[in-house]
């Protein structure tokens, strides 16, 4: 059976045209010129570097369809038979076999023919699919070239319409962060997931000429540090200052080192958000209404690391990534100052957080690229200011 949104949105991508105060980089333009660019073969003879994005997982039914007809294989590569053009149908769990279009298997392959798209939930797709069950439902796992994997990443996780050097950047980023989490995907069925746990990756609903020309033009470029490929994280806005990744999170990492960072022009450098009392406490339980909440760590750059919230009902330490998620914050770097009114010494009546940047604070600040690029910094510039100590180099697939 055919869906609307099936047909529909294959038109659009096939048809894009219709309408439906700034730190110092040290060295400046000239010190990258001593960089160079080496081979590392992290593939086997003639093997494509496929990536396996988990699209579903633990789903009861999951909608599935090609763009051209498609074969349908076993876990063993058997035929099972052909999936016409076209015409989307459920896959599900029937006696722990996935069931897709009357066929039955353990596992079972959907290989579109020639350039064919294969859809997946509500959205198209590059590459095939593995529909397997996992932990008691179904997953949907898309086999996808790495740097068609890139070209969606690029438009999901970055405007399409921003400098082609940032977009170089974040494509040379992006890619590093896919392959480090490739390598230590062993014994996993999949290496990354659609989500911000690692990528956002919406198929090529995202994907613009300017995304894979970025692609294109950095195409098998990555970041190592002593030989292995980097995790090159990165995030929106740092709010001034990137932080070093222990007083983040826990390990060390030499390349995830603070910089001074680029993106003071970011609409997400400076903000705020108000809160009544009631709708404080209300977040925050078990402290009553709270009265006032005081720093007890925070990062060398000011990002709060634990909390001690004080109210009518008791106390409790909170950390500052669970306080961002519990108030809807766009960073951990952020103060909260009461608001008591004519008479300064009540008890608080409303709170307002003041903040800046949008994300960890970690590797390279998307808007900070932005800056960068503007000012007439090269993708090289922009990934080896924020990933300090760290290399390009180049995989080779043969």
């Amino acid at each position: 059976m055919s869906l609307n949104p099936f047909a529909t949105s294959l038109f659009r991508w096939l048809n894009p045209s219709v309408t439906f105060n700034t730190p110092r980089l040290w060295g400046r333009r000239h010190w990258w010129f001593s960089l160079f660019l080496w081979i590392l073969t992290i593939a086997p003879a003639s093997a494509a570097l496929e990536l396996r994005v988990a699209i579903e997982e633990g789903a009861s039914r999951i909608r599935v369809g090609t763009s051209t007809n498609a074969i349908l294989r076993n876990g063993a590569g058997q035929s099972l038979g052909q999936l016409p053009s076209m015409n989307a149908q459920e896959a599900r769990l029937q006696g722990g076999r996935v069931s897709l279009a009357g066929k039955q298997a353990e596992q079972i392959w959907v290989e579109p023919n020639g350039e064919g798209l294969v859809w997946i939930g509500d959205r198209w797709y590059r590459g095939r699919t593995l529909l397997l069950p996992v932990n008691g439902g179904l997953a949907a796992v898309n086999y996808v070239d790495l740097e068609q994997y890139l070209y969606s990443v690029l438009g999901a996780e970055m405007s399409p319409n921003w400098p082609q050097e940032a977009l170089k950047a974040q494509a040379v980023a992006a890619r590093s962060f896919a392959l480090n989490r490739r390598q230590k995907a062993t014994g996993r069925y999949f290496d990354v997931d659609d989500t911000i746990a690692s990528q956002v990756y919406r198929g090529v609903k995202d994907e613009a000429p300017t995304t894979q020309a970025a692609v294109n033009a950095t195409a098998g470029q990555v970041l190592t540090y002593n030989g292995q490929v980097i995790e090159a994280v990165f995030h929106s806005s740092s709010g001034g200052h990137t932080e070093n990744v222990e007083d983040v999170w826990s390990t060390p990492l030499p390349y995830l080192r603070g910089v001074p960072d680029f993106d003071q022009g970011a609409p997400v450098f400076q903000w705020t958000k108000d809160f009544t009392q009631e709708q404080l406490s209300r977040l925050i339980a078990g402290v009553g209404n709270v009265i006032s909440m005081t720093p007890i760590r925070k990062t060398p750059q000011g990002r709060v690391v634990s909390m001690k919230v004080v109210g009518t009902a008791g106390q409790r330490t909170i950390s500052g990534r669970d306080l961002r998620d519990a108030l809807g914050l766009r960073s951990t770097l952020f103060a909260v100052i009461p608001k008591t009114g004519q008479n300064k010494s009540a008890v608080p009546t409303a709170f307002q957080v003041v903040g800046r940047g949008f994300g960890h604070g970690l590797g390279m600040s998307q808007w900070g690229a932005y800056s960068m690029a503007q000012q007439g910094y090269n993708y090289q510039q922009i990934v080896l200011h924020y990933y300090r100590g760290a290399q390009l180099a180049r995989i080779e697939v043969r």
